[in-house]
């Protein structure tokens, strides 16, 4: 890429960003009741998307291999309780990250 294309890319992705930002203030202004669609949408998209998420995280899991799906459930349980337990998204997404990747590495030593 030239220097220009640079440039270019990086300003298109700097608006892109700005305008996802922005444009929800500047089209729900304050005083103006928003439409019961989008309190819908707010109310059911990310259930809905993690949902997805679980389900693209588990679907190549191999119970029959050798660790038989244990770092995936373990580290799936792990961020159902911290979940439960902080009704947060972020502890339970590093919890569960940091749970995986320490099992992955640690499991096959502990099952030879």
């Amino acid at each position: 890429m030239s220097i220009i294309q640079m440039f270019i890319t990086i300003a298109v992705v700097v608006l892109g960003t700005v305008l996802t930002r922005f444009l929800p203030y500047m089209v729900f202004t304050e005083g103006r009741e928003i439409p019961m669609t989008v309190k819908y949408l707010g109310r059911v998209l990310a259930p809905a998307v993690f949902g997805l998420l679980v389900i693209y995280c588990l679907r190549n899991v191999n119970f029959t291999g050798d660790m038989f799906g244990l770092p995936d459930i373990i580290s799936l349980i792990v961020v159902a309780a911290l979940y439960i337990w902080k009704r947060g998204m972020l502890l339970p997404m590093a919890g569960g990250t940091v749970c995986y990747m320490i099992l992955i590495r640690m499991l096959p030593l502990v099952m030879q």
